[in-house]
């Protein structure tokens, strides 16, 4: 075993651990004041919401060179990743309007 594998091994590790720290500490700190969870569960709700009306708009064709070995996709894998870059697409987009509409606001008061 190289020690690059090593490395490897313990980057994934670290990264594993860095996802459930981004995770549980929220939780434990937002347990004092649970009114942020209301909230926290509102923008989950929203993204939710966002994904889904995407997911129905996203097309589920797979070209024929798509479906063969190298990638083996299926015409639900196919709409699941047309509903995420729409997603994409619409967070940017409402991201972008929101910096404007922001800039604006401060600028007329």
């Amino acid at each position: 075993m190289d020690s690059i594998d090593i490395f490897i091994f313990i980057a994934e590790g670290l990264i594993i651990i860095g996802a459930i720290l981004a995770i549980v500490m929220p939780l434990i700190k937002s347990l004092g004041n649970p009114s942020s969870l209301v909230k926290t569960g509102m923008g989950v709700a929203a993204l939710a919401v966002v994904f889904f009306i995407a997911y129905s708009m996203a097309d589920s064709e797979v070209l024929p060179k798509f479906a063969a070995e190298p990638f083996n996709l299926t015409p639900g894998l196919s709409k699941f990743v047309g509903g995420s870059l729409l997603t994409t697409y619409a967070l940017f987009l409402i991201a972008i309007v929101g910096i404007v509409f922001t800039e604006i606001n401060k600028a007329i008061k």
